[in-house]
């Protein structure tokens, strides 16, 4: 299962982080754990796995994010930026990992996977969800990723 599902989950990761090599770590986590759960293994688990990728990318989101707040609280974190931090500071791809950062995580979920391009149903399957209401969840995640965004940055 390592060896067949490693680059996928590790890629799944990076989507959501933007760090190769810290993505790999976590994707080492993300085994380690479907390891320790027995319920996880078997014909579910490659969707498993997918959907703790994203979940473990998402809370590294949110790690940072705090990390960040703390260092900026305290004054911590003075170094100066290399012209590739400024280059990523401008992109509206880190205001846009924020955001999902901070949203819930179903919402955060769906949107990435979503964004991975996950059909309907593919996210039903993924997210345990009724098929149904995929789209509408998937509308109200839309409307509170907009809402958030708008708070934090305006009209950009």
């Amino acid at each position: 299962m390592f060896r067949a599902q490693y680059e996928r989950v590790a890629r799944a990761i990076e989507r959501v982080i933007r760090d190769p090599p810290r993505a790999e770590e976590l994707a080492v986590e993300v085994f380690l754990k479907l390891w320790r759960t027995p319920r996880a293994q078997g014909e579910k688990a490659e969707g498993w796995l997918h959907k703790a990728a994203v979940r473990k990318g998402l809370d590294e989101l949110r790690r940072r994010n705090r990390r960040a707040r703390v260092e900026r609280l305290f004054g911590f974190g003075g170094k100066v930026a290399t012209p590739e931090e400024l280059r990523a500071a401008v992109e509206g791809q880190e205001r846009v990992r924020f955001v999902l950062g901070v949203l819930r995580r179903r919402e955060a979920e769906l949107l990435s996977l979503r964004g991975e391009g996950l059909s309907y149903e593919e996210l039903a399957s993924e997210l345990e969800l009724n098929a149904g209401s995929v789209g509408t969840l998937l509308g109200r995640a839309q409307r509170a990723f907009r809402k958030e965004y708008l708070k934090r940055y305006g009209e950009d």
